[in-house]
């Protein structure tokens, strides 16, 4: 097994603790809504500690509901991979194609450099 497949395989093992032991332990089962996201604790905590708080701003757009704000973040984060993956492609393609060009110029002047009679045997 490689370096890089053992990377990636202890990578994947440490992504699904941080799924799986939350769950487990049953944290947040003291909660409403134990999987909330940071806005809404943070809404929640300003609540308490100041019940006439009054925001700054309002939202651009309020999605009519849940489904669709989940379905609106899940295009964000496709979107954001896609650009990622795309990035990292295309370093990668570039990289490969720089090697494959160092190893064609690499064999054309050894092969150039056989076609060549020594100086010494003349």
């Amino acid at each position: 097994m490689s370096r890089n497949t053992k990377i990636n395989a202890l990578l994947l093992l440490v992504v699904a603790a941080l799924a799986i032991v939350p769950l487990a332990l049953g944290l947040g089962d003291h909660k409403k809504e134990p999987f909330t996201g940071a806005d809404a604790e943070a809404e929640t905590a300003i609540t308490e500690l100041k019940p006439d708080y009054e925001p700054w701003f309002s939202p651009l757009y309020e999605p009519p509901s849940g489904e669709i704000e989940s379905a609106l973040f899940a295009l964000q984060a496709a979107l954001g991979a896609g650009v990622l993956a795309y990035y990292f492609g295309l370093r990668r393609g570039r990289r490969q194609g720089e090697q494959r060009a160092q190893e064609r110029q690499e064999a054309e002047s050894a092969s150039v450099a056989a076609r060549e009679p020594d100086d010494e045997s003349v």
